[in-house]
């Protein structure tokens, strides 16, 4: 009897450590250039918990340049300046975040994901991409 305890008790720890990676499938948006940048790529959001890992994928970016990039309430014709969630900087075309929000709250509508053109230019945006499913 004890032997099976102990199986059943590694098969529930493994079941929901592993949860995770059986979760549902990642979401992938499209990031389209602007201002003529050439920059264009794809946000991937995946669940986390109660977080989602943002990883940004941007073709055309210069490379070693540092790009802020932010999630930002509105859209992409209309962003709120104010970042929601702040993301590691696109170098060399790739960021990965882990951001404290859940998928669902990220992927409402209600936001979109911009790239700047650097730390000392950051009026110009050079991608963005709206958060909706």
């Amino acid at each position: 009897m004890r032997i099976h305890l102990a199986f059943a008790a590694a098969l529930a720890f493994a079941a929901t450590s592993l949860a995770p990676a059986f979760g549902a499938p990642p979401e992938k948006i499209g990031l389209m250039g602007l201002n003529n940048s050439g920059e264009v790529g794809i946000v991937t959001l995946t669940a986390r918990g109660n977080k989602t890992l943002v990883s940004l994928s941007v073709q055309g970016a210069p490379k070693g340049v540092a790009q802020p990039a932010h999630v930002h309430r509105g859209s992409c014709d209309n962003l709120n300046p104010v970042p929601a969630y702040p993301l590691q900087n696109v170098v060399n075309g790739r960021s990965t975040t882990l951001v404290n929000a859940p998928l669902s709250r990220l992927m409402s509508g209600h936001y979109a994901v911009n790239v700047h053109a650097s730390t000392k230019n950051l009026k110009r945006y050079v991608a963005c991409g709206e958060l909706v499913r």
